[in-house]
């Protein structure tokens, strides 16, 4: 990013949008370095694209099940509009697809996703029950560029949570996902605004 210029963001997510409403937020001060320019989700019944719509932000759905299980055709119809809209990077909330070769290759560098663990601890799915059942202390999330290999890419920013004695998964996950609402923002400004790190020098914003 030069000058004043601020980066078109996208916004992909299959659920309630609950990141998607703290990058609202954090995109409504003129000083951040994005805006958001489309939201997309792969379900037309995602709460997020009706945030979005009342925040007067683009919202399309592309329904994967229109495609007769064929991944690959699906997210070209969604790098299709995704460059129709100029987007110049791409934020993954609570997207529940699995991302072919082809949009990882075709958005290099340009794609973050935010997961609910301290990775490389607990990737994929169901990170609160497993944080407990390893009876960890610290749990939290981290925001990461997006690679071929699930959950292994470059990690952009952390943020740790203390787990408690009496947590449950319900419980753990309401902190962490508090905590999400203002990593995402912070992360998203790292990256738009230096180099992208390696996962060495990842930030950890213990809390």
């Amino acid at each position: 990013m030069s000058g004043s210029a601020r980066t078109s963001v996208a916004v992909l997510l299959s659920g309630r949008g609950s990141n998607l409403a703290s990058l609202i937020a954090a995109c409504d001060d003129a000083d951040y370095p994005a805006h958001i320019v489309l939201v997309l989700s792969n379900r037309a019944d995602a709460a997020g694209l009706d945030l979005a719509r009342n925040a007067g932000i683009p919202a399309l759905a592309i329904e994967h099940r229109t495609f007769g299980g064929n991944r690959e055709t699906h997210e070209q119809a969604i790098d299709a509009e995704l460059r129709a809209a100029g987007v110049e990077c791409v934020c993954l909330a609570g997207y529940m697809r699995r991302l072919t070769p082809f949009l990882v290759e075709a958005w290099h560098g340009r794609m973050l996703n935010i997961h609910p663990s301290l990775l490389p601890a607990f990737p994929g799915l169901h990170t609160h029950e497993r944080a407990l059942q390893a009876g960890v202390k610290l749990h939290g999330c981290t925001v990461h560029l997006v690679t071929e290999a699930v959950d292994e890419g470059p990690i952009i920013g952390q943020a740790a949570v203390a787990v408690a004695p009496d947590d449950t998964p319900e419980t753990l996950a309401a902190r962490v996902l508090r905590q999400e609402h203002l990593l995402y923002p912070l992360a998203l400004r790292r990256h738009l605004t230096n180099a992208a790190p390696v996962a060495s020098e990842a930030t950890l914003i213990a809390v």
